[in-house]
């Protein structure tokens, strides 16, 4: 892991250092997605890079990275900690290490949709949360209102119930609210980047994946798959973070600039990931994938101590209630 951390932070160097000239803008931010240029979050990455260039007259410049290309998400993390003038999307349960709190919204059917987990990412208790992550982690959320759909079980078998995920390797991401409840659901899971998910399936290092639908066409996944069966156990909901210490040296007026904008173009990808999951889900059709809806409850009563066993439980309650507008 160390060598890819020193080849990302490499690659963010050079990429800082490449804008010479008499345009150079005055600063500079490159944001890393594992997802591909295909997916709707992209146009939301393109309205921010866009809209950030116009309301600074070009003095903070944007770079989109998409498909890891600065590396995993856990790497570019760690260079914004150390200051690194670099972002990326990532989601709540890879900053539960950082901040605990941030891991139940990885949780398992916690909220449906986005209108609901939108109320919780911008409510005054998740704001807290925001301030605690950056003076104790060195992080900085810009906005966590980026939905990427609900994550549904992506096999080469067909899947009714929990017994048939027994014995399936399903490649999950590595946190602990991620492999609880991919683990209480039936299978075996198996952390991977996202980027080697095509290859482990086709070479049979893992049976099975869990993702949201735009990412299952950006990467391909038709080819090596022929089963969806829609749980929506994990409704994807991912912010934009980069390095408190590089955002605290910008001028007051463009951090008011990268909140507002990174909030509204989490609503331009949001709103775009919804209008395109029908049209997703009827090309995976026509490819010759399968794609089921089942009866979800026995996946939701097997999975309702993963809130327990990661001391969720109370908190649980209070996030469902902010989803609800109560």
């Amino acid at each position: 892991m160390k060598h890819f951390k020193i080849k990302a932070f490499v690659a963010a160097t050079i990429v800082a250092g490449t804008a010479g000239g008499a345009f150079a803008a005055d600063y500079e931010l490159s944001v890393n997605t594992a997802l591909a240029t295909s997916d709707p979050l992209y146009k939301g990455l393109e309205a921010f890079r866009d809209n950030v260039a116009a309301a600074t007259d070009g003095a903070v410049e944007v770079r989109l990275f998409p498909n890891s290309q600065l590396g995993p998400d856990e790497d570019v993390l760690e260079q914004a900690r150390a200051g690194a003038p670099v972002a990326v999307i990532v989601d709540g349960g890879r900053l539960a290490v950082f901040q605990n709190e941030f891991g139940i919204l990885g949780a398992p059917f916690l909220a449906s949709g986005y209108d609901g987990i939108r109320k919780v990412v911008t409510s005054d208790m998740f704001n807290g949360w925001v301030d605690e992550l950056a003076s104790g982690s060195g992080l900085q959320v810009l906005s966590f209102n980026w939905w990427q759909g609900e994550r549904h079980l992506l096999t080469n078998k067909p899947v009714n119930g929990p017994d048939d995920l027994a014995g399936v390797r399903m490649r999950t991401p590595g946190a602990p609210v991620w492999t609880g409840t991919i683990r209480a659901m039936g299978a075996e899971p198996t952390p991977l980047p996202w980027a080697d998910v095509y290859n482990a399936i086709q070479t049979n290092t893992i049976d099975a994946a869990e993702a949201q639908l735009p990412a299952v066409i950006g990467a391909n996944l038709d080819e090596v798959i022929s089963n969806i069966t829609k749980t929506g156990h994990i409704n994807l909901i991912t912010g934009m973070v980069t390095s408190a210490q590089w955002f605290q040296s910008l001028p007051e007026e463009y951090q008011t600039v990268l909140l507002d904008e990174a909030l509204k173009a989490g609503d331009v990808a949001s709103h775009g990931t919804e209008d395109s999951l029908a049209q997703i889900e009827s090309d995976l059709e026509a490819e010759g994938v399968e794609v089921s809806e089942i009866d979800t409850a026995v996946f939701e009563e097997r999975t309702a101590s993963v809130y327990d066993e990661l001391g969720y439980g109370e908190l649980r309650d209070k996030v469902r209630a902010i989803a609800a507008g109560e």
